[in-house]
């Protein structure tokens, strides 16, 4: 993830629950690539063939609830989604995506002020998402640097080894 993207939204409502994000059918593969060719299924079947990489969900309330699966926000992250906007999320879908390095916004009146199709950039430095389509700007919480190297790295997986291996280098000179 970069300090900023712009994308295409794919607009959601409240209360996207981790079966209407992968149907539990399709969790007894154990092909994350897999599972992710029925992301969003049930729900909007047309999803999978015409979002592109880099578009962006936008949501409601309590985005992600349901099941703590991991699958969730893997099978979102694996589809090319560059970052979820909501009003708000399930704790645990949310430690999920930072854990997995997908970078969630929360926005306030999400649903209100970003149509499905309009395209956003989204700024996770200076705390600002830009409708593109309206010419509106919306003030959002700054992403703490922290946070910031999660999304950079690809996830918390990957953070930690490299700061392991960072600190291997040290230990040896």
């Amino acid at each position: 993830m970069n300090k900023e993207t712009k994308g295409r939204v794919w607009k959601f409502g409240h209360n996207v629950d981790t079966d209407h994000i992968i149907p539990t059918k399709y969790l007894i593969s154990l092909d994350a690539m897999e599972q992710s060719t029925h992301c969003f299924e049930n729900v909007r079947p047309e999803f999978g063939k015409a979002r592109r990489d880099g578009d962006i969900i936008v949501g409601g309330r309590n985005f992600g609830c349901g099941s703590s699966r991991q699958a969730a926000p893997l099978v979102i992250k694996n589809r090319g989604i560059a970052c979820i906007v909501a009003e708000s999320f399930a704790r645990l879908f949310l430690r999920n995506s930072v854990n997995l390095g997908l970078p969630l916004v929360v926005m306030k009146d999400a649903l209100q002020k970003i149509d499905e199709g309009d395209v956003v950039t989204i700024d996770l430095v200076n705390g600002l998402v830009v409708n593109e389509t309206r010419g509106q700007s919306y003030e959002i919480k700054k992403t703490p640097d922290f946070l910031m190297e999660i999304y950079e790295n690809g996830g918390l997986e990957e953070t930690i080894a490299r700061k392991m291996a960072a600190l291997k280098i040290a230990e040896s000179q």
